[in-house]
């Protein structure tokens, strides 16, 4: 082996292992909820906050987080953000209540930020472009196989250690990274050495994201339209609008507005991986409730049906980056888009007797689309831009994937919230919890119609 290869593959292996920790207990917990929600008296919409504040937290931060780690080293960035990570996630299995839960979260999101706005940069600095789809590939093969082993691990491990075992075990995790890291990642990546960070974006893009993100996810309540979100989410349209004008001005802006402006393929490819993670993420957390309580299933046998979509998925993002070196990225991500629309519209269609098979059959399809779709993706708009801005790319497909996941649990959250109002889910109300489990999955059918839309419009650009 040579020197070059052992140069890369170990430290792949560590950036491997962070992107495996995160989706490994965010997909754990999605099996915990019921318990969780017992343990602290939670109704349905509070229990959504557990991931929402994360991933609120994880998308505001990564951006700024990006551009710090681009000006005093991307390493160092990445090694604090695991031990943040994990020092929170352990606090959280001793939370005594819903506030400390959730405050401890949002800080975890902290050092997810920092985490996330580094990895990919890291990864795609490593590997030359003739490599890269392949370690990109690897890299979310590994999450889908997080994802794929969360639920059955969590499941076992809620059921015979409870839920607080699964904050335990990842943050014993993330301080294996932190070691290894130290070890193995030799280099820096400082890309913008002397510049200023700007401060004052900051502060609006936080605004910003803020308002879209919370004002959006209360929209709607059993009442109607919730005032007081109506002024968040166009407080949050305004300081958008605000953060683009003063970013386009900056000499040394925290993002750089004209990666959106000036590249076509790069901001076509954001807004798919904006949409596509809006209409996937929250599958797991809604069909993990329905399994648990409207057909009976304990957390372990639940987990053990979502594998199914998970292990597809870790599949076929493998051989998708694969097929990256063969056929055009962009296709590839189109043509996995669509096959997620089928399977969104065919949960939708699920039913208190719907046949289990049938569910691991639209489960499986999903995973397929999925996989399919997001290694492409990534490797399409991490090609678009200069090495210059990796940090920055990274960074930005993060934040998509990240706020399009709370985005998900918003739309998840707001049909709890209409049908199910304040209450607890109990079998009394288990068709008004159908009724926001069909809505759900509707909406994310639709909202992937217009992803497929994005992505093929993407390939028409790129061509020309």
């Amino acid at each position: 082996m040579s020197n070059k290869t052992i140069s890369t593959t170990k430290p792949l292996v560590v950036l491997c292992i962070a992107a495996f920790m995160v989706p490994f207990m965010g997909s754990s917990l999605n099996l915990a909820a019921r318990q969780i929600s017992e343990f602290f008296s939670m109704n349905a919409v509070t229990l959504t906050w557990v991931s929402s504040i994360y991933l609120i937290s994880t998308a505001i931060f990564q951006i700024p987080f990006a551009r710090i780690a681009d000006i005093v080293g991307r390493k160092k960035m990445f090694l604090w953000g695991v031990l943040v990570f994990s020092i929170c996630t352990f606090v959280c299995a001793f939370a005594p209540n819903t506030a400390i839960l959730l405050i401890f979260r949002f800080f975890s999101g902290l050092g997810s930020a920092m985490l996330f706005g580094t990895n990919m940069a890291i990864l795609t600095s490593l590997f030359p472009p003739q490599k890269r789809g392949m370690a990109l590939g690897i890299n979310t093969a590994v999450v889908y196989a997080a994802l794929a082993t969360g639920p059955l691990v969590g499941g076992i491990l809620t059921n015979y250690f409870g839920w607080q075992s699964i904050f335990i075990i990842s943050a014993i995790i993330g301080l294996s990274v932190v070691v290894l890291g130290k070890i193995f990642l030799l280099g820096e990546w400082i890309e913008a050495k002397g510049e200023k960070f700007d401060i004052k974006g900051t502060l609006i893009y936080a605004i910003a994201l803020s308002g879209l993100i919370y004002g959006f996810s209360k929209l709607f309540d059993k009442n109607g339209i919730n005032f007081v979100s109506l002024a968040c989410l166009l407080i949050g349209i305004f300081a958008l609008l605000i953060f683009i004008l003063i970013e386009n001005r900056m000499r040394f802006p925290i993002f750089n507005i004209k990666l959106f402006s000036g590249n076509r393929v790069f901001a076509l490819s954001s807004l798919a991986a904006l949409i596509n993670y809006s209409a996937t993420s929250a599958t797991v957390f809604m069909i993990s409730l329905y399994l648990q309580y409207v057909r009976g299933f304990e957390a372990a046998n639940a987990g053990i049906i979502l594998i199914s979509q998970a292990g597809i998925q870790s599949v076929f993002s493998l051989l998708a980056g694969k097929f990256t070196a063969r056929f055009e990225p962009s296709t590839l991500a189109t043509t996995g888009m669509s096959i997620i629309v089928v399977a969104l519209v065919g949960l939708s269609l699920l039913s208190p007797t719907t046949s289990m098979w049938l569910l691991i059959i639209w489960l499986m399809l999903l995973g397929a689309g999925f996989g399919i779709f997001s290694s492409p993706n990534v490797t399409v708009i991490m090609n678009s831009v200069d090495k210059k801005y990796y940090g920055q790319a990274s960074a930005t497909t993060g934040t998509m994937r990240l706020t399009g996941q709370a985005f998900s649990m918003g739309i998840a959250s707001m049909a709890m919230s209409l049908f199910l109002g304040d209450k607890k889910i109990i079998p009394e109300l288990y068709p008004n919890f159908m009724k926001s489990f069909n809505t759900t999955f509707i909406i994310f059918a639709v909202l992937c119609l217009i992803g497929v839309y994005a992505s093929s419009v993407r390939n028409k650009k790129a061509k020309k």
